[in-house]
Parts: C-alpha cells; structure tokens; sequence
C-alpha cells in the first residue's frame, strides 16, 4: 500500500542566474553610483558659484529704501573713464596677444622640427611666470625703469625708456603681460602641436616647394586654429583681469578703474565686473563650441572613392 501511495513530489529548484546576468547588474549599479555622486558634486558647483553671481545681481538692482532701480547697468557707458579704460585694457590685449604668439610659435614649431630634446628647456622657461609672484615681476621692472634713466641719460637707449612708459599707451604693461600669459599660450599650443604630424605635414610642403613662412602660415597655422583661438582668449582674459603691475606703475587699465571706482561707485563696479565676467563665460563657451566642431570635422572619415564603370 504504501508503494502505491502517491507521495507529493518536490518543486523542481530554481536555477541559479548565470554569472553573466549577476556581473550585468553589479556593473549597472556601479554605474549609476557615480552618475548619482556627479550630479551631486555638479549640483553644489552650481550653487558655489551661481549664488555669488545673484548676490552681486541683487546688489547692483536693489537699493534700500528705494527699491529696484537698473541705474547701475544703464550708466556704465557714460561713466568716467569707462570707454578709455576698455579701449587701454583692449588694445594692450591685443599687442600681447599678437606678441606672445610671435615669440611662441615659431619656437615651439623649431623645436618640433629641429631640436626635440629641447623641449623640456623650453617648457621650463615658459612655466617660470607661473613661479615668479607678479609682485615680484613688478618689482623687477620698477628698478629697471629706475635704473635706465639715471645711467643711460646720454645715450639714445634713454629714449627708449621714455617711450616704453608712455601713459597714453604703456609698452611696459605689454612686456609684463606677455611674460605672464607665456604659460597658457605654451600649454594651448603645445597641446595642439601634439595632436598634429607637424614634421610630416612640414615635410610634404617643402617637397611641393613651399617656403617655410609659407609653410608656418598656410599649413601650420590652419591646422592650429582651435589652440590659437584658447590661447588668445586665455590672454584676454589675464590682460582684462590683471591689476597688481599695472596699479603699482600707476597706470589705469580697466581693472584699475573697477577698484577705483568701487569706493563711490559701487553698484556701478560690481555690475561692470559682473556683465565682463558673463562676457568671458559668453566667449569661452563659444570658443569651445567652435574647437569642438573643428575637431568634429577634422576627424570625420573622408567618403571612399567611387569605382568608375566602364572603359577609360
């Protein structure tokens, strides 16, 4: 009896999920940790630095017992010394950035070419500003001017002197603004010439028969566009910003003229340091669009060649 008994049968066991499956879903979560942290870092650098920008905002538009008022934006251009700042600031920023390229591409484009074990050497010297207080800088180059005048009075270099410190437009400022934007425009050149074949581009040119300034200017430089481009915005925004030598000389730059300002015109020096601070964001967003379309097209495959049919 009993073997004829039906006995229950046992469920049958679940098989276990392949290893595949487990390791699928353990990375799915270690991706989307990070992802949850990131947000939350991106979040907090939002708030450190959108609040001191409404902040500013609100100081410029509010005034107690008077409520909001856009005078502070409305007046800038009309006020005192701001069209002559602006166009000093502009056009140093101009001279330094035309300078600084002058001395650092054809540099680093010899080194490449020529002399490669040179370039730690040169990256040294380019990164020395970055080392030098410009307090120090400045120092250096008011005992120069110092010095000059008093022992070179009755040669013609005393002229020279003269010129350099000119107040409608320093040469001075010039010089101490290249040397200290030689870093940024040493990394942002450095880093497009790396990502190009400069010696074979080079070499291919010279067996067409070019000559090398044409070669530097039509082949080089095309291929450099986008480390140009961040390499004269970097300058522009150290020359715009820059007030330590150019106050200790006793010129009157834009920066110069947003501190001086500040103590009777307040809402008029934060709002001008916040609309040029919004511009430079403006530029650098814009420039960054543009390196990454010109990188986006000059790394798109180029269409395969089309069998021709028939007989020649």
């Amino acid at each position: 009896m009993a073997a004829l008994t039906p006995t229950a049968s046992a469920p049958p066991p679940t098989p276990a999920p392949p290893k595949e499956v487990t390791s699928a879903a353990s990375s799915v979560r270690r991706r989307n940790r990070p992802r949850v942290w990131r947000g939350a870092v991106l979040a907090l650098a939002g708030i450190y630095f959108v609040v001191p920008l409404l902040a500013s905002f609100v100081f410029t538009v509010h005034t107690p017992g008077q409520g909001v008022s856009f005078e502070a934006y409305t007046g800038i251009l009309s006020a005192d010394g701001f069209a002559d700042s602006l166009l000093l600031s502009l056009g140093l920023a101009a001279c330094t950035i035309a300078l600084s390229l002058l001395l650092a591409v054809p540099a680093l484009v010899a080194v490449r070419l020529g002399a490669p074990r040179l370039r730690p050497v040169v990256e040294i010297v380019c990164m020395l500003p970055l080392v030098v207080p410009p307090i120090a800088l400045v120092s250096g180059i008011t005992t120069v001017l110092r010095w000059g005048p008093e022992h070179l009075s009755t040669t013609p270099l005393y002229q020279t002197f003269l010129v350099v410190q000119d107040e409608s437009f320093p040469l001075v400022l010039v010089i101490a603004y290249t040397v200290l934007a030689l870093p940024f425009v040493y990394r942002s050149l450095d880093a497009g010439l790396r990502a190009v074949d400069v010696p074979t581009l080079v070499e291919a040119a010279r067996n067409c028969g070019a000559s090398m300034p044409y070669v530097i200017l039509r082949v080089v430089l095309p291929n450099l566009r986008s480390s140009l481009a961040g390499a004269s915005f970097l300058t522009l925004a150290l020359v715009l910003g820059e007030y330590t030598i150019a106050a200790l000389l006793g010129y009157q730059p834009f920066a110069v003229w947003i501190v001086t300002i500040s103590g009777s015109q307040a809402q008029t020096s934060v709002a001008v340091s916040l609309l040029s601070l919004l511009i430079a964001w403006a530029l650098l967003m814009v420039l960054s669009r543009a390196g990454a379309r010109a990188g986006a097209q000059a790394q798109a495959p180029t269409p395969a060649p089309t069998a021709l049919s028939g007989k020649e």
